[in-house]
């Protein structure tokens, strides 16, 4: 991932915020069929690991657990992404020398996939996942409220995939290159469309160059 110095994200603790606040990754893969991209919710373990561990499971059928090979795979997880127009820029109406962009914040985990292919684990890593996403309902289900046969073949046909993450690369294009009047700008108007967490994470930009 190209990412010019301005909008780099050498924090791990704000990957790993991200990480657990999108939870779906785009698994990137290369096997014997060329490139693939799994899409599945991730498990993030930062007590695991230098940079944590992610966990999570695949259909059996999906090829991906058995067809990764020893090479590296990639992990994509993004946050709020937002498109841009010029006309929110206050410069633009005085040099017109603007053009639209996309601002984004993403994550990119790095690491080596293992399959575990274990029926205790892979119950370890649905009951959690399900407990974290259950969380915010009023009566969040749990694993006991299906008969246990039902669960225990489902169970049978899924596997669980493990990554240590071995490098996070993190971007977060917010128009920091911009004047911070320009910032502001976008970001406000972000806001009065809704969108407010990019929005505000802009202004954050803004206010900084400001009190320089």
């Amino acid at each position: 991932m190209y990412v010019p110095a301005e909008f780099a994200e050498p924090r791990t603790e704000a990957l790993h915020a991200l990480i657990q606040q999108h939870p779906l990754g785009a698994l990137l893969t290369y096997g014997s069929n060329g490139l693939d991209a799994t899409h599945l919710p991730f498990e993030l373990d930062v007590s695991e690991g230098g940079l944590g561990v992610l966990r999570a499971h695949a259909a059996r059928k999906n090829p991906v657990w058995q067809d990764v090979g020893n090479g590296e795979v990639l992990v994509v997880f993004q946050s709020v992404d937002a498109y841009i127009s010029p006309q929110w820029y206050p410069s633009k109406q005085e040099t017109h020398k603007e053009v639209p962009t996309w601002n984004y914040v993403v994550a990119h985990a790095y690491g080596r996939l293992t399959a575990r292919d274990d029926e205790r684990y892979v119950r370890g890593v649905v009951a959690r996942l399900t407990r974290s996403h259950e969380a915010s309902q009023s009566v969040p289900w749990k694993m006991g409220d299906a008969p246990r046969d039902y669960i225990d073949t489902l169970l049978t046909e899924i596997v669980g995939i493990e990554i240590e993450i071995t490098r996070l690369l993190g971007k977060s294009k917010l128009s920091q290159h911009k004047a911070a009047r320009d910032i502001r700008g976008a970001g406000e108007a972000l806001k009065e469309q809704g969108k407010h967490l990019i929005g505000d994470a802009m202004l954050v930009h803004a206010e900084a160059k400001e009190n320089r």
